[in-house]
């Protein structure tokens, strides 16, 4: 049986690349099976490549974030950039709405992050009460509004600052969604 080759282009970070590689001995196209063999699998695995692909821009890697919150320890902000209003930003109520609540003290609901909105009117945000040198994640529904506030707090003189994305991206969330 002739094996046909299959070429991916794949998008990783800001490097685009195709990947070539041939199914292996035991690809079956009758019974619907498709195994990759060792010699021809890309050298990073595949649901690093989907995430990457899927990220919006400048959002941090999960052993990116994983590091970032072991090394800040107790020093954590996670600043949560959604509004609180969904007529401002339609797009947060679907991510309210699935549970991702916003950040609540009293509750002890996600005790080391604050709701600071991110203003697209403005391109800007308040500015947290913490020192510039603190371990801030920033998070939107997605990362897009994340990296807006990121920039913008480097810009104010933070020097700590890394994109979690938000709730989609949930292999980030499941790093410091709970912070």
């Amino acid at each position: 049986m002739k094996h046909s080759r299959l070429v991916a282009s794949l998008i990783v970070g800001s490097v685009s690349r195709t990947i070539s590689f041939a199914p292996s001995a035991t690809h079956s196209i009758g019974g619907g099976v498709s195994r990759l063999s060792r010699a021809t699998q890309p050298a990073y695995p595949r649901t690093q490549i989907i995430r990457n692909m899927a990220a919006k821009a400048g959002v941090a890697s999960p052993v990116e974030l994983k590091d970032f919150v072991a090394a800040a320890g107790d020093k954590l902000l996670v600043v949560d950039v959604r509004h609180p209003d969904a007529s401002v930003e339609p797009g947060d109520a679907k991510s309210l709405s699935m549970g991702f609540k916003f950040p609540n003290k009293e509750e002890n609901y996600r005790p080391n992050a604050v709701n600071l909105p991110w203003s697209r009117e403005t391109s800007s945000m308040e500015l947290p009460d913490a020192d510039k040198d603190t371990f801030i994640i920033t998070h939107c529904g997605g990362g897009g509004r994340g990296q807006k506030a990121k920039d913008f707090l480097m810009e104010n003189g933070f020097t700590n600052v890394l994109n979690g994305g938000g709730p989609k991206e949930t292999e980030c969330w499941a790093e410091f969604g709970d912070k």
